[in-house]
């Protein structure tokens, strides 16, 4: 069938009418012919479709009893916590493979990876996006603009591997006791087989997207499409000028991916398309992100946006395998104009009622989800209520970045004290060092709390005041002469977590590094790690942070930066095994990246290493079971780079404490501990042999710290009051 669909669609593709995308003016009778090879290209394209996958999916699970095995109504983030605490979250693009031919999946279920995954304490892995991305031209797939996060299919993406190789590595995480994190976009897709659908006005698929049929007259209003371009994106003033005829909400003024004569705002418009029924259209659509990515209608009367979404999720766990999923950029499933004129598309009440029919499904087939947005606490504790299980944490991410830049760990303790406000549980966030994206320091609290004003320094500033000063501290440290190897992003910096490091302690010649000088670098490393580590919830680490990864030379990936995405320069490639020396970048053509620490199999092989410090980091978390704790008290303290928290370990089996000095000198310090019974002792985790501290009959514990250092303390015995 497929074979003849494609050789039925050729000679309608290899016409000149078809080319040029141009057919009967609207209204014009369809000649027979054409209008048969139409119907066979629009036949190629559903057999293609995610939203078509979705409806063959669906009828093996509608009506069946595996839909009633599991709770489902309300998030369960300790339940997935203990599915998974510790995650390593894998890049596919960056990933080099295991040896030459052998694909990133395959590399991914080595064996050997998985014992030294074992070794570290690593207990799940993120995969990142593996479906086929990008879009389609004619006959042919056009690759991914956005490291596959623009999905086009529920098929794994050839350039990565197989299903039955998935399938592989889903059971090689299994016999090590440890699960599979995949991935569901459900705020846009590519330019795949549903969205070409939709441009022609097939069956329900215009109702997939947020998108506008211009009326022929109104056609002036949009401009001519480039040659070899299927869209143009359009100006402010046609923005405008649509909105005033009621077309569209209007500007969003996102400032996602903005680019000035690439993407001057989230909208574009088509190229006139001739539909399935033969008349000409033009459609403006709705793109947050880049233009080969549009937004889904999450609230179209099809429902289509759900069954292609829903449908995604089900293909993850049902037939790849996979234990939890992650919700990218999931609170942007909403946008209406209000009577102000104001539009509103962040944190819109429509994106709490998605993610909650996608969480249920999930839990529903035994799943969990998280959710990877950065987003207000208010907004956070609103969709804790009833949507994804688990939420990362891009709340405290810049906040202890700005602690070791600037050696004061306020703006740190001002955040969690914040958190327990809003009533966000730090059990239920994932604490991760590097991730694909930039360090994002879009402290979005505090831009939509501008007028509130919080204690900071001795006074008290507006939420405008302290976000614009703790961003500008952090981009001095971080970005120009300082750190010529980092590059700004949106409203953060593409950086690695060792090139942060490197910017904390003034180096700025990555090239001239000595021994010494990683060895340094290593260490704050691991002090961030330390942070991450030790408290409650999940807690993620990428490959660039296993193998110490810097940055890329921007000139070495000049065409990926056209669009202004700096991110690639912090996406180097990695041999985690170190097994596949000669290859000089990844399958994906990804440049292989400096790599400080050397491979998972070099340093399992040294006790000093980073990997094997970190590997008693992540066993002293396992034998408190902190990772289930819950956080009790922030005791205020004096020092301005000294930061304490106090967890509550399970089943009432005392305190931890976890102090981490932020700054470059000693601290001698005595800390209020609540909850620990006068005369109690403190047994360092990590160094068992060391005295015990005791606490004094003022319930104070005397915490001496040296620079850059941490301590992980436990007070044994029943918690009082």
């Amino acid at each position: 069938m497929r074979r003849w669909s494609c050789l039925a669609a050729l000679p309608y593709l290899l016409s000149p009418a078809y080319a040029a995308g141009l057919g009967p003016s609207s209204g014009e009778p369809v000649a027979p012919a054409v209008s048969e090879r139409a119907s066979s290209y629009s036949h190629w394209l559903e057999e293609r479709s995610m939203l078509q996958q979705a409806r063959v999916l669906a009828r093996h699970y509608s009506g069946n009893s595996i839909q009633w095995q599991h709770p489902y109504g309300q998030p369960q983030p300790h339940a997935a916590v203990a599915r998974a605490s510790v995650w390593f979250t894998a890049y596919p693009a960056s990933t080099i493979a295991a040896s030459p031919g052998t694909s990133v999946i395959s590399t991914l279920a080595e064996e050997r990876l998985w014992s030294a995954f074992q070794a570290i304490g690593i207990q799940g892995i993120h995969t990142g996006p593996m479906k086929r991305s990008g879009g389609v031209r004619d006959l042919g797939y056009t690759p991914s603009i956005d490291g596959n996060f623009d999905r086009i299919s529920f098929e794994i993406d050839p350039a990565f591997g197989t299903e039955a190789q998935y399938k592989a590595m889903v059971a090689a995480a299994r016999s090590h006791g440890a699960i599979v994190i995949g991935d569901v976009i459900p705020g846009h897709t590519g330019k795949g087989p549903d969205f070409r659908l939709a441009e022609r006005a097939y069956a329900d698929y215009p109702g997939l997207y947020h998108m506008v049929q211009i009326e022929p007259r109104d056609w002036g209003l949009l401009p001519p499409v480039p040659a070899g371009h299927d869209a143009v994106n359009l100006t402010p003033a046609a923005v405008d000028a649509l909105q005033k005829k009621g077309y569209i909400v209007g500007q969003l003024h996102s400032g996602i991916f903005y680019e000035p004569g690439v993407k001057d705002t989230d909208w574009s418009a088509t190229d006139v398309v001739r539909g399935a029924d033969g008349v000409q259209r033009r459609w403006v659509y709705l793109h947050y992100f880049k233009q080969g990515q549009p937004t889904l209608n999450w609230l179209d009367p099809s429902f289509a946006a759900e069954r292609l979404v829903i449908g995604d999720a089900v293909h993850e766990l049902a037939v790849l395998g996979d234990g939890m999923l992650r919700l990218d950029a999931n609170g942007l499933l909403g946008i209406e104009r209000d009577p102000t004129g104001r539009v509103w598309w962040a944190g819109h009440p429509l994106s709490l009622t998605a993610n909650q029919l996608i969480a249920d499904m999930v839990r529903k087939l035994d799943g969990f989800t998280f959710e990877e947005l950065a987003l207000p606490l208010d907004v956070m504790r609103e969709m804790s209520r009833g949507g994804p299980d688990l939420s990362y944490d891009f709340v405290t991410r810049p906040a202890y970045d700005h602690a070791l830049l600037t050696g004061d760990a306020g703006f740190l303790r001002l955040v969690f004290q914040l958190m327990r406000e809003y009533g966000i549980d730090p059990g239920r966030l994932i604490h991760a060092l590097q991730n694909h994206d930039e360090l994002t320091m879009g402290i979005s609290h505090f831009a939509v709390h501008a007028d509130e004003t919080f204690p900071f320094r001795g006074g008290r500033l507006t939420g405008k005041e302290l976000r614009e000063l703790v961003r500008r501290e952090m981009y001095e440290r971080l970005l120009g002469e300082r750190a010529p190897y980092n590059l700004k992003f949106g409203e953060g910096v593409a950086s690695t977590t060792a090139t942060v490091v490197a910017a904390t302690l003034g180096i700025r010649d990555l090239g001239a590094l000595k021994p010494g000088d990683v060895e340094r670098i290593r260490r704050l490393h691991l002090l961030l790690a330390f942070y991450n580590a030790m408290q409650p919830g999940v807690f993620a680490l990428s490959g660039w942070d296993l193998v110490g990864a810097l940055t890329l030379p921007a000139a070495s990936v000049r065409e990926r930066l056209a669009d202004g995405d700096t991110r690639w320069i912090n996406r180097g490639a990695y041999d985690l095994l170190g097994s596949n020396p000669q290859a000089s970048q990844s399958a994906a053509g990804l440049p292989r990246a400096v790599a400080l620490y050397g491979s998972l199999t070099e340093q399992l092989q040294s006790s000093d290493s980073f990997a094997s410090r970190l590997a008693r980091f992540i066993r002293a978390r396992a034998e408190l079971h902190l990772q289930s704790a819950r956080l009790a008290d922030v005791p205020a303290v004096q020092a301005k780079g000294l930061f304490v928290l106090v967890h509550e370990l399970p089943d009432n089996t005392g305190l931890e404490i976890t102090a981490i000095n932020f700054g470059d000198r000693a601290i001698d310090e005595s800390v209020p501990i609540r909850g620990a019974a006068t005369g109690s002792k403190a047994i360092d985790v990590l160094e068992p042999q060391a005295p015990p501290l005791d606490l004094g009959p003022d319930g104070r514990l005397q915490l001496r710290l040296n620079a850059f250092a941490a301590k992980a303390l436990r007070i044994k015995g029943p918690v009082g009051p």
